[in-house]
C-alpha cells in the first residue's frame, strides 16, 4: 500500500515486484518506469475482482441510474469491468476505428509475407473470409478492415467519426497487387452490420473498376471473367459479400455434424452453397438475392481459406460456428484442379499478433485444451456438464477433419489413450455422464469410419464393445 511503500523508500527497499523482477535475472530495472505500469496492473486488478451485479440490479429495482459500460472482451478493453452497470457495445457507424485498421494492417502483412514466402513469393490471388457479428463488436471491425487492406482500399471517417466511405490506395502506395476476396458475412453480422457490408461492396467494386494492369489488380482480373463467364455486368460479377437469406442464420453444418445425420462431406458442401450463397449488392440497398452461381463462381478462384481467433475466451472447439462456416473443403470441390486451399488463421487475442495454418491452430487447441490433464481434470470435477463439455470439443475437432480435413491423426489417437485405453478414467466418464460416454465412443467411431482417424483394430473393438456396454448401461439391461 501506499504507507508501506512510503517507509520502504525511505529505508532504500524496492518494491515487491521490482525485487521479483530482480530475482529473475534483470538486475537493471527502472522502478521509476515500471511505476506508471504496475499503476495500471493495479486498476484492472481492481475491476477484475469488483463485484457489481446484485448492487447494480438493487439500483434498477429502485429506479436508480445504472451508469452505462461498453461491453466485449476485458482483456482487449479493460474498461469492460467492472461488470454490473448497463452495458452497450458500440456505434456501428464508427467501425473500422482507426486503432482497428492499424492492427488489421499489420495482420494483413504477416498474412501475405507467410503466403509469399511458402509460394516463391508469389501472392495469393483470392482469399475466403468469414466475419462474425460478436468478434467484431469486440475489435471496433479489425477483420473488416482485414479485407478492406487486402483489396487495397481504405476507409474514410467524417467529421463525426462516422465511416460512411473509402477510398482506394494508388498501387505505388500499396506495393503488391490487389487481392481478391470471397467474404461471408455471419447472419448476426448481416443484421449488426449492414452499413459495413456496404461499405466492403463499395470498396470491392471500385477496386474491380479501377483502370490498371490486371496482374496487380486480382479482383479486376476475376470479375472480368466471371462477367464473361456469367453473361452479367463488371459490377454485378463483382459482388464479394455472401451471407445467409434474411431471417435465416450458419450453413447449419455444425448442426449436422452433431447429429451424425450426414451422409457424406458432398451434403456438408452444399448445404454451405446454398445457405450462405446470398450476395449483398450496394447497388439493389436492402436486398439480399440468391446469386449460386456466382457465389461458386467466386470461390472457385480462391487460395486460401482465413478466419480470425481474437478472444482469450472462445477457442475454435469450444463452439460450431467456426468450423460451420469453414469453406476450404467446399473450396477444393470446386476448383478446377481440386486442389485444397491453404487455411490460416490470426491469433489476435496479444498485441502481438500471429498468423498459423489451420492445422497448427487445431493442434495447440487440442494440446491446450482436450489432451491437456488440467483442463479436462476441472471439466470432471464439474460433474455432468463437464463430461459433456470434453465430448462436445471431440466432436467439434471432428467437425474440422469434415470441413477443412486439417487435424492431425495423433489428436484422434492421443483422445482414444486419454479418454477409453484407461480402464479408471472409463469408469469415471460413465459413471459421471453416460449419454456424454457414448457419444463420445460414437464419435471415435464415426471418425474412423469417415476415413478421419487411422487406428489400430484393437482399438476399433473395445470401441465396439464399449459402445454396446454404455448402451446396456443407459437401458438398464
Amino acid at each position: 500500500d501506499e504507507v508501506g511503500g512510503f517507509f520502504g523508500g525511505l529505508i532504500g527497499s524496492k518494491k515487491p515486484w521490482t525485487q521479483a523482477i530482480i530475482d529473475n535475472g534483470f538486475p537493471n530495472v527502472s522502478e521509476e518506469r515500471l511505476a506508471p505500469v504496475m499503476a495500471y496492473l493495479e486498476f484492472c486488478l481492481k475491476q477484475v475482482v469488483a463485484n457489481n451485479e446484485l448492487p447494480g440490479i438493487m439500483e434498477l429495482l429502485n429506479g436508480q441510474f445504472l451508469m452505462p459500460a461498453p461491453g466485449g472482451d476485458p482483456i482487449r478493453n479493460p474498461d469492460v469491468l467492472p461488470t454490473g452497470r448497463n452495458m452497450h457495445a458500440l456505434d456501428p457507424s464508427a467501425i473500422p476505428t482507426q486503432a482497428a485498421v492499424e492492427v488489421a494492417e499489420d495482420v494483413v502483412r504477416k498474412l501475405l509475407e507467410k503466403l509469399a514466402d511458402e509460394n516463391n513469393g508469389a501472392y495469393p490471388e483470392s482469399i475466403a473470409f468469414t466475419l462474425w457479428g460478436t468478434d467484431n463488436i469486440k475489435t471496433y471491425g479489425e477483420s473488416l478492415a482485414q479485407v478492406l487492406a487486402l483489396v487495397g482500399v481504405r476507409p474514410v471517417a467524417d467529421s463525426l467519426g462516422r465511416v460512411n466511405k473509402v477510398e482506394l490506395i494508388p498501387l505505388e502506395k500499396l506495393g503488391r497487387p490487389r487481392v481478391d476476396v470471397v467474404v461471408s458475412c455471419s447472419g448476426v453480422f448481416r443484421d449488426l452490420f449492414i452499413n459495413q457490408m456496404n461499405l466492403m461492396d463499395r470498396g470491392i467494386k471500385l477496386a474491380a473498376e479501377a483502370d490498371e494492369p490486371l496482374e496487380m489488380n486480382f479482383i479486376r482480373k476475376h470479375a472480368i471473367e466471371q462477367a464473361e463467364e456469367l453473361n452479367v455486368s463488371l459490377r454485378e460479377a463483382a459482388c464479394r459479400v455472401f451471407s445467409n437469406s434474411a431471417g435465416s442464420y450458419s450453413a447449419n453444418v455444425g448442426l449436422a455434424i452433431e447429429n451424425g445425420g450426414w451422409e457424406d462431406e458432398s451434403q456438408l458442401q452444399e448445404q454451405f452453397l446454398t445457405r450462405k450463397g446470398f450476395a449483398f449488392n450496394a447497388d439493389k440497398p436492402g436486398m439480399m438475392e440468391q446469386q449460386a452461381d456466382l457465389f461458386k463462381a467466386a470461390l472457385k478462384k480462391v487460395d486460401v481459406t482465413f478466419q480470425n481467433l481474437d478472444s482469450s475466451e472462445i477457442s475454435i472447439t469450444d463452439v460450431s460456428h467456426y468450423y460451420d462456416s469453414d469453406p476450404t473443403k467446399v473450396v477444393q470441390s470446386l476448383r478446377d484442379d481440386k486442389r485444397k486451399p491453404m487455411s490460416l488463421m490470426a491469433d489476435t487475442t496479444t498485441a502481438n499478433a500471429q498468423v498459423r495454418t489451420l492445422s497448427e491452430t487445431v493442434r495447440l487447441d487440442a494440446r491446450t485444451k482436450l489432451l491437456n490433464p488440467k483442463f479436462y481434470e476441472g471439466m470432471l470435477s464439474t460433474g455432468y456438464e463437464g463430461v459433456r463439455e470434453i465430448q462436445k470439443r471431440l466432436r467439434n475437432t471432428m467437425g474440422w477433419s469434415a470441413t477443412a480435413g486439417e487435424v492431425d491423426n495423433f489428436v484422434f489417437e492421443d483422445a482414444n489413450s486419454v479418454f477409453i485405453e484407461d480402464p479408471e478414467m472409463q469408469k469415471r466418464l460413465l459413471e459421471t455422464n453416460p449419454n456424454a460416454f457414448r457419444d463420445m465412443v460414437t464419435t471415435f467411431l464415426e471418425a474412423n469410419g469417415r476415413g478421419y482417424w487411422e487406428t489400430s483394430e484393437e482399438n476399433i473393438e473395445r470401441l465396439q464393445e464399449l459402445y454396446a456396454e454404455v448402451e446396456d448401461r443407459i437401458e438398464g439391461v
